[in-house]
């Protein structure tokens, strides 16, 4: 009988440890190449761990950990009054952990001449008053407006900082990704677009914006006028295996270090 509770009470334990190791992100587009370089670093260091990771946006991530069906939440932007409020009617205590800050860039095909633009300008296209390149010094052609769907953190950011608080108009081609607007406005000589720092690369041209370049400096210090902290929400205090992870992620000699080879910007 005593052989026959230390079994149970063996597999017990080691389903609890099995459980302990899996854990699901979920959220933000622009997170997400850091919980993918970050996770794939930590499983390596920790071979019983076992990390799921998905996308979906900012609103997506923070519905799931409200709802419990995700362990941490990647997310861009911070929660909503409005979100807090439901967490807290569920009896959950989403904590925030700052893992990365971002400069949110405006970005144009490479051949387009127009080096920066205004907080004013950005307001201007993005409300579908400036239609043309033209009007900004640029070529004649019609500006092909790319954005974020409303479910997105990014979107929300350039809600906020630049159409202060007035929608986007209705001809403008949305897009569900950090990787897709790139994608758009990499194919298309028109069009002008907004992404994470870290997915900028050499098939789009990033924008100043009031003179200001995006950089690791301008976005740490808040100077750049679309600047950011990238967020991980878990359910309470982490413990376990999650707790693990964020320790990893915050850590300046190993997540951190990852942060900035993702293309975004580290905590110090």
């Amino acid at each position: 009988m005593k052989k026959i509770g230390f079994i149970l009470l063996a597999m017990i334990f080691t389903a609890s440890v099995v459980y302990a190791g899996n854990i699901n992100i979920n959220g933000s587009t622009t997170v997400l190449p850091i919980a993918q370089k970050v996770s794939e670093a930590y499983m390596k260091e920790h071979p019983d761990a076992k990390i799921s990771i998905s996308g979906g946006g900012s609103g997506n991530g923070i519905k799931a950990i409200i709802d419990g069906t995700t362990d941490i939440a990647n997310s861009s932007r911070a929660m909503k009054p409005e979100e807090e409020k439901l967490a807290k009617e569920k009896g959950v205590n989403p904590v925030a952990f700052t893992v990365a800050y971002d400069a949110l860039v405006p970005v144009v095909h490479p051949s387009n001449p127009i080096k920066d633009l205004k907080k004013d300008q950005l307001k201007a296209i993005y409300k579908g008053e400036v239609k043309n390149w033209k009007e900004l010094g640029g070529p004649d052609k019609e500006i092909v407006i790319i954005s974020r769907d409303t479910s997105s953190g990014t979107y929300e950011i350039w809600e906020e900082k630049i159409m202060k608080k007035e929608r986007v108009f209705p001809g403008a081609l949305l897009q569900a990704s950090n990787g897709a607007v790139v994608q758009s406005v990499s194919k298309n000589s028109n069009a002008l677009g907004y992404i994470g720092i870290g997915y900028v690369n050499e098939s789009v041209k990033a924008l100043s914006v009031d003179g200001i370049v995006g950089n690791k400096e301008t976005a740490l210090s808040g100077k750049f006028p679309i600047s950011r902290p990238l967020f991980m929400y878990t359910k309470g205090q982490p413990a376990g295996e999650i707790k693990g992870f964020i320790d990893y992620v915050l850590n300046k000699d190993k997540g951190q270090k990852l942060v900035e080879e993702s293309g975004f910007v580290p905590l110090q």
